[in-house]
């Protein structure tokens, strides 16, 4: 179970500061996510679930719902290049590291605990 604690521990270590620069306008938050929008609004509501789930879930650990989480993730990170159309996004960059890391976590979810 280590490897999908690390992607939740992950998702906490990325997703506080993320959160925290989104809501209190930081000039790299622009940078990043473009000028304060209702879609940008959207995604902070986005990103505060899986902050919130991935705290919960590392404390009251159930490898399927981690494996949710951890799946709807990999698909969203997937698709966003082919969404925004580049591959140079700082954002983007981040999301399909985060992905491949993700994905080992699902995979050991499968293989190691046949979930």
């Amino acid at each position: 179970m280590l490897f999908p604690k690390l992607s939740l521990a992950l998702n906490i270590l990325v997703l506080i500061p993320v959160c925290s620069g989104l809501l209190f306008k930081a000039d790299w938050a622009a940078e990043s996510y473009g000028t304060e929008t209702p879609a940008r609004g959207i995604l902070l509501a986005i990103y505060l679930t899986i902050l919130i789930f991935s705290a919960v879930l590392l404390v009251k650990f159930d490898a399927k719902m981690v494996m949710a989480l951890l799946m709807v993730q990999i698909v969203y990170k997937v698709l966003s290049p082919m969404m925004v159309g580049t591959l140079t996004n700082p954002v983007i960059i981040s999301n399909l590291i985060i992905a491949a890391f993700h994905a080992v976590s699902v995979w050991k979810l499968i293989v190691v605990e046949k979930i």
